[in-house]
């Protein structure tokens, strides 16, 4: 675990001098809009990337038959032709050291108005600290981090001395099914490292992630007569209304988590999405909106399913309409499990260890209530996944953006981690 000071200043300052090529990199990679559906034009510019670095090379497109019987699995309602997984494979000389999975996600969220970002999202630029573009944080920054980790090694004539997967996977923000995917392929490591934006810090404890619809008809009339029909649109509103009072249910069971106790509101119930009717003079006979809850680290996804369809179900039989015509639910997205990482475990130390080194600080560790892959690593292969990440600001939202000093940190921190969890051994000089 230990490792000569020299060298871990060496690797900093190897990091620090590469950074003008890292964040041309990472600014490249953010241009690629790889939205949901259109993530393989991003996994080409990394198949390529990875490959020119030595690495060998295997792209896939995620099979759901192969998947949809693991208890992580997912469900899914689009195509996933473009859900490409890219995974590059450095193997030692000699196996001295722990293997390391290096994951990251490539897939970004919608960019919403353009006319509500200050410059075309697609378009990163550097203004002070920040690099700004979706994506830019969450989290091509991050998957740029690890590559470069590794190459600071590199131009130092250093190569872990264990097997390193480098792992660019997609569908982290709708399913999870992209790290699933790589798992049940076969990539497993003594550990995992995933540069989300974390601030600087390690985290915990993470929520799991239900995706859920609710469909709801009503009785199309004419306007003038709309006394005798039924408004979708209305008994749909007035099921958003009562999920609140299911949050509020929700988030006072957060006194039986320790983790989650002291936070003011752990479990965040969003209608994210809603879409109704056809004619503005016609009731409305549909109405359709998507929800994202939360749960627990330890709460089964699938009872949290069951729990939601009891909920609607009861709610739907206090309502004069819906109580006979009751709403269906579909679960379309993340049926995902949170966990808790286990304190103590030798990957966590020599993180810490490492990022003390770079940081002159201890490390922090944080409870995340985002959907992070790391639960993949936790809970189906039992192995440590540190989530880990720079600095970012405005995620899923307008003019996200990243700090390109806590970049430079976070990568640093990667790469004096691998030089202690792999150990290192000299690259061969090529023969003349």
């Amino acid at each position: 675990m230990s490792l000569d000071p020299k060298i871990e200043q060496a690797i900093i300052q190897a990091v620090k001098a590469n950074m003008p090529n890292q964040l041309a990199f990472t600014q490249d990679l953010v241009r690629h809009p790889s939205v949901r559906g259109q993530e393989h034009t991003a996994q080409d510019f990394l198949f390529k990337s990875l490959q020119s670095r030595g690495l060998t090379m295997d792209r896939w497109q995620i099979d759901v038959s192969a998947i949809e019987s693991h208890p992580g699995f997912s469900p899914v309602d689009v195509d996933y032709s473009n859900a490409i997984n890219v995974v590059g494979t450095h193997r030692p000389k000699q196996e001295n050291g722990q293997s390391l999975i290096l994951n990251g996600h490539i897939d970004v969220v919608p960019v919403g108005p353009l006319d509500m970002w200050e410059r075309p999202p697609f378009e990163p630029h550097i203004d002070g600290d920040w690099l700004y573009g979706r994506g830019s944080g969450d989290m091509k920054a991050g998957i740029a981090a690890n590559i470069f980790a590794l190459d600071a090694l590199r131009q130092m004539g250093y190569q872990p001395a264990a097997t390193v997967y480098v792992q660019s996977v997609t569908e982290e923000e709708c399913t999870g099914n992209g790290a699933l995917s790589a798992l049940i392929r076969g990539y497993r490591a003594d550990a995992a490292i995933i540069p989300e934006p974390m601030n600087n810090a390690l985290v915990r404890a993470n929520v799991g992630v239900i995706w859920f619809k609710v469909h709801v008809r009503g009785r199309p009339v004419h306007v003038a007569e709309a006394s005798s029909g039924a408004n979708a649109i209305d008994a749909a509103m007035y099921l958003i209304n009562q999920l609140k009072d299911f949050e509020r249910g929700r988030n006072e069971l957060k006194v039986n988590f320790p983790h989650f106790a002291e936070l003011e509101k752990p479990i965040n119930v969003n209608v994210g999405k809603i879409s109704g009717g056809d004619w503005a003079s016609s009731v409305p006979a549909w109405c359709t909106f998507e929800v994202r809850t939360a749960l627990y680290a330890g709460e089964d996804a699938r009872q949290g399913a069951r729990e939601i369809e009891d909920f609607i179900r009861q709610a739907a039989g206090s309502h004069p309409f819906l109580s006979n015509n009751p709403p269906e639910v579909e679960f379309n997205g993340f049926m995902a499990q949170g966990y808790e990482l286990e304190e103590g475990s030798a990957a966590e130390q020599t993180l810490g260890l490492a990022h003390r080194s770079v940081f002159q600080q201890e490390l922090q560790s944080m409870t995340s209530l985002a959907y992070l892959d790391a639960r993949v690593f936790a809970l189906y292969d039992d192995t440590p996944c540190l989530v880990y990440g720079p600095w970012s600001d405005n995620i899923h939202g307008f003019d996200e953006r990243v700090s390109i000093a806590s970049i430079e940190r976070i990568t640093a921190t990667i790469a004096v981690f691998i030089a202690m969890w792999c150990g290192l051994e000299k690259i061969d000089e090529p023969s003349s």
